[in-house]
């Protein structure tokens, strides 16, 4: 059976271009739309779960969600942007409307060394990268760690590295 990662598409503009990134590693991917989860999608071939970004706030009471049971599969995930905050909420963590949105060419610097990041970024230097949202995480869950941060955004990057879960608010798939 072939290996692949799973994408759950929250409705960011980008997500095909997470899924072509991914292919690009030789890595079969798949998007799933939020409200279409299902168990039987993760087999012992499903390498890892990706959360798109999306439009919508976390905030917002008919905000997408996923089943906790992605959660417990015990096998790595990566949030991106709207994904980020959504495990921040998920876990227990404070995610409210930001007063400065941060939309394009972004700084981030690296604090702390990470898995994710290892062999890409280096400790305490500067990147660029592409943000475009208009939430922030005022409060990491327990168990999670920043990893990086921006000018306006204190957690750009985050981890919990026991469970293996993974969180960045800017776009990697986005290179331009």
């Amino acid at each position: 059976m072939k290996q692949n990662i799973i994408i759950v598409d929250f409705g960011s503009q980008v997500t095909k271009l997470i899924a072509r990134r991914i292919r690009d590693f030789g890595v079969f991917s798949q998007i799933i739309p939020f409200n279409r989860i299902e168990k039987k999608l993760f087999t012992e071939t499903t390498l890892g779960i990706i959360l798109s970004g999306g439009p919508k706030s976390v905030t917002t009471r008919d905000a997408p969600k996923i089943p906790n049971f992605i959660y417990d599969l015990e096998i790595p995930i990566l949030g991106i942007c709207y994904g980020l905050q959504l495990i921040c909420k998920d876990f227990g963590g404070k995610v409210s409307f930001s007063k400065f949105r941060e939309f394009g060419k972004t700084k981030i610097k690296i604090k702390k060394f990470s898995l994710l990041t290892d062999n890409t970024y280096l400790k305490n230097e500067k990147y660029n990268v592409w943000m475009s949202h208009s939430d922030k995480v005022e409060n990491l869950p327990k168990n999670f760690q920043i990893v990086a941060s921006s000018k306006d955004c204190n957690a750009s990057i985050i981890q919990n590295v026991k469970r293996k879960i993974y969180g960045v608010q800017f776009h990697p798939e986005v290179v331009h």
